[in-house]
């Protein structure tokens, strides 16, 4: 890392809240901090939190963009490490959201010291169907077509995608809010990221992650079925699953509760 990159502006990391245990938050593709917001009041009370931007999100740095660095996960696991180093952080519970599930594990195989619990909300290690081992839920022609919309049409693209992930009979305003997300990020930073996400197959690093893991998995998900929930508590060696009997792939939105309750049992 260039010695002239300040973390914390790059990243807009924003650490808050009291209490002996850190818990670092880290958003899904095509959104930002403030997806936490409905959990973070009842986290601060008791817990430290440490919230940021990924690079070409949210209110980050965009001007530390790189296209090679952030055309695979692994710029994003640079992302999580430098922050943790940057704040002295040892012995947190990380807890991402979709493919931030992903990155968590994978920064937690490089930097093992910093992470002590991983939550992994609506994960999947792998998007892809590839059969007859694994359905991760899209075929790799639907998948390329998606980024292609992208290019052509990125209003359609985030019109199209965000009701899918969101989960259709939510609240309309949340489908809205994560539209307007998709679309305030540009797309030369989206597009990486987004091919980053759906094309990524991380499941031979499951077996590896030894720390105690939570895996919370909605019921009913466009994109990450129960299935692949019990594909993850299989391969991850100290896992725990837990389904939450909700719609949409953003669980930490539409059911902030649920998803607090099984956050305390976990951390005890």
């Amino acid at each position: 890392m260039p010695f002239n990159i300040n973390v914390r502006e790059r990243n807009n990391v924003k650490v808050t809240g009291n209490g002996e245990t850190t818990l670092m938050l880290a958003h899904g593709f095509g959104c930002d901090q403030n997806m936490w917001r409905f959990m973070l009041p009842s986290l601060e009370s008791n817990y430290k939190v440490v919230l940021f931007d990924y690079v070409g999100c949210g209110q980050s740095d965009i001007s530390a963009f790189d296209k090679k660095r952030y055309q695979t996960l692994d710029g994003y696991v640079q992302d999580v490490i430098e922050i943790c180093e940057e704040l002295k952080l040892q012995n947190i519970v990380f807890i991402g959201h979709s493919v931030s599930s992903m990155i968590g594990m994978l920064a937690a195989l490089q930097s093992p010291t910093i992470f002590s619990k991983i939550v992994m909300i609506c994960p999947s290690p792998c998007f892809l169907n590839l059969p007859p081992d694994y359905f991760g839920g899209f075929e790799r022609d639907d998948l390329e077509e998606l980024i292609t919309l992208m290019d052509k049409n990125y209003i359609g693209w985030a019109n199209y995608l965000a009701p899918l992930v969101m989960g259709q009979s939510n609240n309309t305003e949340l489908i809205k809010e994560l539209e307007e997300s998709f679309c305030s990020t540009d797309p030369n930073y989206a597009k990486p990221f987004a091919k980053a996400t759906f094309f990524s197959d991380d499941r031979a690093a499951l077996t590896k992650l030894h720390l105690p893991t939570m895996i919370l998995q909605s019921s009913d998900d466009n994109l990450a079925s129960v299935e692949v929930g019990e594909y993850i508590h299989k391969k991850i060696p100290n896992s725990v699953l837990k389904v939450i009997d909700s719609q949409g792939h953003c669980l930490h939105m539409t059911a902030p509760d649920s998803v607090l309750q099984a956050i305390e049992q976990f951390l005890g």
